[in-house]
Order: structure tokens, then C-alpha cells, then sequence
């Protein structure tokens, strides 16, 4: 219950914090009395856009600890810590990236990377996937995220996701006022927006965040198939990442946060879904991992 009071809390905050950024700039007043102003439109829409994707990426390691209640090994307690925290700091040597923190949370099957730097992430594994892989297939794992952290995959989903957040916030209210236009042509005394107008940007919002959600998912997953690619760098061999990727084809994964399911290891869904998926499917990354 704390954690999902933190979340709704956050989202809340960052809200506010954008609401106040747009009244302080003039962006929220992009309707007048001569129609919609198009370049503050797209001002604001920018902001909410890429500033809420922003707020969220440079919060996401503190989220995901939240969210996750994953632990920090700052000093390690035994053998398994040891052993993670050396992988790590070895993998992200050979990646030429600053050395992440590293965190286990209990659960099934997963991991993931997050963070808003390459030089400022986080690795976390459950305690899931320690218990059901070997050694090198947990170490690909590693390499996996490790290389999510190399490529700036955080950085690049989070650019997308303003992309698209600005255009479905821009097109939701040029589509709402042409509708409300057109339902008080014939009103003449009728001042500013009718209801028309709101109800159509509501509507339009859901439908063009569904959009948006099948394209940010593309992306996700074409970004799944360069981290294995990238795995299979760090290891030397593509053979310990298409190992993993078969254990975790035979198990059910650990479900992430919604807000984090593109930055585990494992996801995906079959048939219409697959387009909202964050990750390939099991058989099309080892395909991709063979003809490498």
C-alpha cells in the first residue's frame, strides 16, 4: 500500500510541477479569443511532453527501489553478493561505463537497468532468477542490462516517449477545437470552448496515447534485440545469452511495475498484444541472437 501511496504521490507531483512551470511561462494559454495560437500550443505541449518524461527518468532509480523494495548491496554479505557486485563492476569495465549500483529484490524471475546517466544506473536482479539460473546465464543477464546502460537505451526511450507525449497532447487539442468549432458554428454569442472541445480531447488523448503506445513499444523491443546483441559482445560469445533467454523461455517471469516493464529482462505478449509488447518475443531474440 506505501508503495503504490509513493507512486500516485509522485505522478501527482510532477503534475503540479508542470502545471505551474506552463502558468509561469504563458504556455497554458494557448486559446484566444481568435482561435487556438498554435506555437504556444506546441510550447506547452512540449513541456508536458518531454518534462514528464524527464521528471520520471531522472526519478527512475528511485522509483524502481521503491517499487521493486530492491536492496543496494553497498557492502557485500556473502558469496552471491560478491560475486554480482565483481560481475558487474567487470562487465561495466569492458562496456566503458562507470560501475552501477547493484540490487537484488525478492521475486520471480527478472531483472533490469535503469537510471538517468550511463554514469548514474542501477542493475537489480530477483532473487528469482538467481535461484533458477547458473552462473553464466545470470552473468548474460548481467551483460544484457549492462549493455541497456552502454547503449543510453534510458536516455533514447525517454526522448521517444516526449516525442510522441507532445504530438498526442498537440493533436488532441487542435482535433478538440476543430470539433468544438464545428458543433457552435451556428452560436454566435458563444465565447471560448464548449464542452465539445473537452470531451474531444479526452477522447482523442486515449485514442492517441494508444498509438503512441504501440510505437514507444517498437522501439522498446528493437532496443531488447541490441542489449542481447550487446550481451553477446561483453561475453565473447552469443551462446551464454541464447542460454538465458531459453531458461527464461521455459519460466514464468517476475512481473515489473508498469511503469518499468520495458526495463526488465524478459516481457512480451502473442498475437494482437505483441504490438504493445515492451519485448520480443523468446524466439525472435534467439533468431536474432543466430544470425549474429
Amino acid at each position: 500500500m506505501k508503495r503504490v501511496f509513493l507512486l500516485i504521490a509522485t505522478n501527482i507531483a510532477v503534475m503540479l510541477v508542470l502545471s505551474v512551470a506552463a502558468q509561469l511561462l504563458g504556455l497554458n494559454r494557448f486559446m484566444t479569443g481568435n482561435g487556438l495560437n498554435l506555437t504556444t500550443l506546441l510550447g506547452f505541449s512540449a513541456l508536458m511532453g518531454f518534462g514528464g518524461a524527464f521528471i520520471s527518468l531522472a526519478m527512475s532509480k528511485t522509483i524502481a527501489k521503491w517499487s521493486t523494495r530492491a536492496q543496494v548491496i553497498t557492502q557485500p554479505a556473502n558469496e552471491t553478493e560478491r560475486w554480482l557486485v565483481g560481475k558487474v563492476a567487470s562487465l561495466a569495465d569492458r562496456a566503458g561505463i562507470a560501475m552501477p549500483e547493484v540490487a537484488i529484490y525478492e521475486g520471480a524471475p527478472n531483472a533490469f537497468a535503469t537510471g538517468a546517466t550511463k554514469n548514474s544506473s542501477l542493475v537489480a536482479v530477483s532473487t528469482g532468477l538467481l535461484s533458477s539460473m547458473t552462473h553464466e546465464e545470470v552473468e548474460a543477464v548481467l551483460a544484457h542490462e549492462v549493455a541497456h546502460i552502454a547503449n543510453g537505451d534510458m536516455v533514447t526511450l525517454t526522448l521517444i516517449q516526449g516525442v510522441v507525449n507532445t504530438f498526442v497532447f498537440f493533436l488532441a487539442r487542435v482535433v478538440g477545437y476543430l470539433v468544438d468549432s464545428f458543433l457552435r458554428k451556428n452560436d454566435e454569442e458563444s465565447s471560448g470552448t464548449g464542452i465539445g472541445y473537452f470531451i474531444t480531447v479526452i477522447v482523442c488523448e486515449i485514442v492517441f496515447g494508444i498509438l503512441a503506445s504501440v510505437i514507444v513499444a517498437w522501439f522498446s523491443r528493437q532496443r531488447e534485440f541490441r542489449a542481447d546483441a550487446g550481451a553477446a559482445r561483453l561475453m565473447g560469445s552469443p551462446a551464454p545469452m541464447a542460454a538465458a533467454l531459453r531458461r527464461l523461455g521455459g519460466i514464468e517471469p517476475g512481473a515489473l511495475p508498469q511503469n518499468m516493464a520495458a526495463s526488465g529482462i524478459a516481457g512480451g505478449g502473442g498475437g494482437l498484444m505483441a504490438m504493445f509488447a515492451s519485448h520480443p518475443s523468446i524466439e525472435a531474440r534467439l533468431a536474432a541472437l543466430g544470425a549474429r
